[in-house]
């Protein structure tokens, strides 16, 4: 049975594991020490200004997916707007609902704070994910440009 839990300093290192398998998916090789990739989880998830915060789906102890997301401001109006930065699912644990159950969580979280939406976006050439997100009701929004400057 699937559980969801929100991350706590306690879950950084099994998470530093799963974004491996996240960086090797994206065609990175992971080449920091574990000791080092928990200091900047703790730096992102824990510090008190975090970054961003992370649900995670525990198949018993085992990590097997999880789902980091932020605030953004202002979004409609007034309101604030709950943006998915990452949603991964371990390779042995795909096609199980686990992303599914991440992603209903998350809409829970945004109406709890009373988001007036719920965003996120996807590689232009991740057919899958496209598919993935069109199956959950998504509609693509083509509004916006995206730009990134590498630091």
């Amino acid at each position: 049975m699937i559980t969801l839990t929100a991350a706590s300093p306690e879950d950084a290192a099994q998470l530093a594991g799963l974004m491996d398998e996240l960086e090797q998916f994206y065609g990175g090789t992971p080449t920091e020490s574990l000791d080092e990739k928990v200091a900047q989880i703790s730096e992102a998830l824990f510090a008190d200004r975090p970054a961003a915060e992370a649900m995670l789906a525990w198949d018993g102890d085992k990590l097997a997916g999880f789902a980091s997301y932020s605030f953004h401001w202002p979004a409609s109006g007034f309101t604030t707007s709950l943006f998915l930065k990452e949603l991964y699912v371990a390779q042995a644990y795909r096609r199980t609902g686990i992303g599914k159950q991440l992603m209903a969580a998350l809409e829970q979280v945004a109406r709890a704070k009373r988001c007036s939406r719920f965003e996120w976006g996807t590689d232009s050439d991740n057919e899958a994910a496209q598919r993935f997100y069109e199956s959950l009701g998504a509609i693509p929004s083509t509004g916006k440009i995206s730009y990134r400057v590498t630091l």
